[in-house]
């Protein structure tokens, strides 16, 4: 489980991450598509603006000529005929006067059965500024259906006498949009001053005379240019900007749809979750896999551990038969001692098989040495000192060591009566380089200390375990507030 857990910690952390970068690149591909609408908006209304300018400039050119400035409609309809040619039969031209009559209309010589112009309002406005003007899209009195026209005004010795009118074909401005659409999934409409459609792709017959949709008209009509979220005529939701000429007042507007950004985004979410889910699933069986090998492994270490446990009990077991056989004519006293460092053995083994013999920390070895002169007055001893994780050689041989200084204490020193204390205190310092561990046993309050005349077995044991198995050093003071021991060893890895 622990396996599954550090696999799944670490795949699934990737696995968010990579789709957060797929986020990221799909926000910032949204950034970049609202640019490029921007300027594919800005691009269209140069277009515009130019097939404009072109107009215009043709009909000022027909509004220099002499046969129109002298009235002479005969001699300027050959003129004008030369300026249609390009734009097809759908495209006409008028001259009106100041009150919107009809005077001249490239599509018949009739004049006089020429209505009067029904955009009066446009007449006029010539007339009053005479300056070219763009209309809005309202329905022509000679077409009778949507146009809209650009006027130019005609003027001699100073004064604007005629109005020329140029309707061109809407599919004119419908071949700017779809030479300028980048590709299917956009949605393109010119628009005039009044925000009506005119032009647009896709279903431009449907969508002809509708004003822009509420999302995008209320922004229209407070901006000349921007971006912005929006739903088409048709609901598909779009990433739109617009722009308005600030020649004809027209406004161009493209959106290109949200499902061309979202779709790859899902498509990319999918591809990484895919990817992630297999890397996953095989880390999981890898784990799977891992796991039973180290749980066979540690199945053995632990029987092995059992076995040895075991064999180490019958070995205790038979040394104290053949102490007890051995130790049969012997005093009560030299029983004791042995039996005493026997079971000082039997503890570290003890401590060492619950830790399956991966070694134990100081503070448990001590504290079990100890346990028994603990039980009646704990406040009598105390212990201090950092944690030292100990190798199981090193917990053997200082449970031992610790064993003679508790077993003389309790027969000549501080735990021999009912007044003194031990201090226990250790520290791991470095002497070369090496960490060493440096151990000392102070005892204070028992009866007056006088150096013995010769060296006992425990001292002995504590001096040459120390020295030759420990690789250290261990000094004996005799002060007169009590005993002192020093161990010093060095602990292994």
């Amino acid at each position: 489980m622990r396996l599954a857990l550090l696999v799944a910690g670490t795949a699934l952390p990737l696995i968010v991450f990579a789709a957060v970068i797929v986020f990221e690149n799909y926000q910032q591909d949204r950034k970049d598509a609202s640019q490029r609408v921007l300027e594919t908006v800005r691009s269209i209304r140069l277009v515009l603006d130019a097939e404009v300018q072109r107009m215009t400039g043709g009909l000022q050119v027909l509004a220099l000529t002499g046969a129109l400035r002298n009235g002479d409609f005969a001699a300027f309809r050959p003129i004008v005929s030369g300026f249609l040619e390009p734009y097809g039969a759908d495209s006409v031209v008028l001259v009106s006067d100041r009150d919107g009559r009809q005077l001249f209309s490239s599509i018949t010589t009739d004049a006089a059965s020429l209505p009067a112009r029904n955009n009066h309002d446009i007449v006029e406005k010539v007339f009053a500024t005479r300056t070219p003007q763009f209309s809005n899209l309202f329905i022509g009195a000679v077409k009778n259906k949507p146009i809209v026209t650009v006027e130019v005004p005609v003027v001699r010795d100073g004064k604007v006498i005629y109005d020329i009118s140029f309707s061109p074909p809407i599919g004119i401005f419908q071949d700017i949009l779809e030479k300028q659409r980048p590709s299917t999934d956009w949605t393109i409409s010119i628009f005039d001053a009044d925000n009506v459609n005119f032009a647009r792709i896709p279903n431009p017959r449907e969508t002809a005379g509708k004003r822009a949709a509420p999302s995008l008209y209320a922004e229209m009509a407070r901006k000349s240019e921007a971006t912005l979220p929006t739903v088409s005529l048709e609901g598909v939701p779009l990433i739109t900007s617009f722009a308005r000429s600030d020649l004809t007042g027209w406004t161009v507007a493209a959106g290109i749809a949200e499902s061309s950004l979202v779709g790859p985004l899902w498509r990319n979410l999918a591809i990484t979750s895919v990817i992630g889910g297999i890397l996953l699933l095989t880390g999981l069986a890898f784990a799977v896999r891992m796991a039973t090998t180290i749980a066979r492994g540690e199945l053995l270490h632990s029987l092995l551990i059992d076995e040895l446990n075991h064999r180490v009990k019958n070995t205790l077991a038979i040394l104290q038969a053949i102490a007890t056989q051995t130790f049969r004519s012997a005093s009560k006293l030299e029983r004791e001692k042995f039996e005493g460092r026997l079971g000082a053995l039997a503890e570290a083994h003890n401590l060492l098989s619950q830790e399956k013999w991966r070694g134990s920390e100081l503070q448990d070895v001590v504290s079990r040495v100890l346990q028994p002169y603990l039980l009646s007055n704990p406040e009598r001893m105390r212990m201090l000192g950092p944690t030292v994780p100990l190798s199981p050689r090193v917990a053997v041989i200082l449970s031992m060591i610790v064993h003679e200084m508790a077993t003389n204490a309790a027969k000549y020193g501080a735990l021999s009566n009912d007044t003194g204390t031990i201090a226990l205190d250790w520290e791991v310092i470095n002497e070369g380089g090496q960490p060493r561990l440096q151990l000392i046993w102070r005892e204070a309050g028992g009866p007056p200390v006088t150096a013995p005349v010769q060296r006992g077995f425990g001292s002995r044991l504590i001096e040459r375990s120390t020295r030759d198995q420990l690789g250290g050093e261990a000094t004996v003071d005799f002060l007169p507030r009590g005993v002192v021991y020093t161990v010093i060893c060095v602990l292994e890895d």
